[in-house]
């Protein structure tokens, strides 16, 4: 019997808790409001979605007073799908208009603040983009003299970073859409079949099993292991001898899962085999250490202890994992860099990855929720040797 997939969006009073949340921390920060420019935030506090994002013509901006609902400042286009959200207030302009793209609008929704010398939070941070021209930016600056910026990357983390139930059934669903579509990997991929043509069949596969679209695919395949993954699939043809690796990033409702998966094609090399081991069992560190309280550094140590067993080069391996939701990639990274501690019902990737061999590379995700003791698996667990095709 097909899977009932979860409702689309989201009950409104989810997005009252996320505003009200929002609220209470501003007012912590001596923040009189926050003014989102990119697309996740905007949907976070809003429901709107849609593909119009993918056009870099027109901005869009959402504003969150400390007190009250969400006032959008959008593209005339974006009026009526904003009115079936939950926000009231709703200012539009014909867009796009490159002398004045918006810009009248916000300074005359945020000249009382400025007036009185109010802050309001604009994101700063890392993996954050202003998604507005520059010189837009500075107009609207120069318009509100008196306005003060303060940097909100910190709240809105803090937020999205820990996930409602609503939210981790979409991602846990589409997790189980893609699972369902790597169990098919016997029927889909073959030696002699282009590379291109294998990404093809899997995308194929995985709207058929229910994803809404497969935005990111990537991988690689060669001789005893792959050295790149993320170029554009080539047609060379899939060989007895290759590691055959995919990643991806499949959605539903606008939530992302991403985790890959590793396969032999007709036989399966020594070195392989055991780069596989090692990355299941920094895998299992990963699940095993991955508990509230314990930080994305602690967690990164966990896994790349088991790692440096078998590849003692791999020193500068960036991070293995991030967090999921919205975005295929979120923060926090686990990394020897980040301190970020890690809280119940955080959605997050394992992601292992080492070299090995001549210039070979494998890479081994899972994606879990962090719960109050053992996290819970959203992917399909990978099998604990490397799979053969054929």
């Amino acid at each position: 019997m097909p899977e009932v997939a979860p409702k689309r969006g989201f009950e409104i009073a989810e997005y009252e808790t996320r505003l009200s949340a929002a609220q209470y921390l501003m007012a912590r920060h001596g923040f009189d409001g926050m003014l989102l420019l990119s697309e996740p935030e905007i949907r976070y506090f809003s429901g709107f979605q849609t593909l119009f994002w993918q056009s870099p013509t027109r901005p869009w901006f959402l504003f969150l007073p400390a007190e009250g609902k969400p006032i959008a400042v959008i593209p005339e286009i974006g009026a009526a799908l904003m009115r079936r959200t939950w926000v009231d207030d709703i200012r539009s302009w014909s867009a796009p208009a490159p002398s004045d793209d918006g810009i009248s609008l916000l300074i005359d929704l945020l000249t009382p603040y400025s007036k009185r010398g109010a802050t309001i939070g604009i994101l700063k941070g890392h993996e954050t983009g202003l998604r507005m021209p520059l010189g837009d930016y500075e107009r609207l600056i120069s318009g509100l003299p008196g306005l003060k910026i303060g940097d909100a990357t910190d709240i809105i983390r803090s937020l999205r970073m820990v996930k409602s139930e609503a939210e981790i059934e979409k991602i846990a669903h589409i997790c189980r859409v893609a699972s369902r579509t790597f169990d098919k990997a016997g029927k889909l991929f073959f030696e002699g079949q282009p590379l291109s043509e294998v990404f093809r069949a899997f995308r194929m596969a995985c709207l058929s099993e229910g994803a809404d679209d497969v935005p990111y695919l990537v991988g690689g395949a060669d001789q005893g292991g792959y050295n790149d993954v993320i170029s554009p699939p080539t047609d060379r043809p899939l060989q007895r001898g290759d590691i055959l690796m995919l990643d991806t990033g499949s959605v539903f409702d606008g939530y992302f899962c991403d985790f890959d998966r590793n396969f032999a094609i007709g036989k399966a090399d020594e070195l392989s085999q055991k780069a596989y081991e090692v990355l299941y069992h920094a895998t299992e560190a990963g699940l095993d250490a991955a508990r509230p309280g314990v930080t994305c550094r602690e967690l990164f140590s966990a896994m790349q202890d088991v790692i440096s067993t078998f590849d003692k080069e791999s020193g500068d391996v960036g991070r293995l994992g991030h967090g999921l939701g919205m975005q295929l990639t979120e923060w926090p990274s686990h990394a020897a860099f980040d301190e970020t501690v890690l809280k119940e019902d955080m959605v997050i990737t394992l992601e292992p990855s080492l070299s090995y061999g001549s210039g070979r590379i494998m890479v081994h995700e899972e994606n879990i929720v962090i719960r109050d003791g053992t996290p819970r698996l959203l992917s399909k667990r990978a099998v604990p040797e490397l799979p053969v095709i054929g």
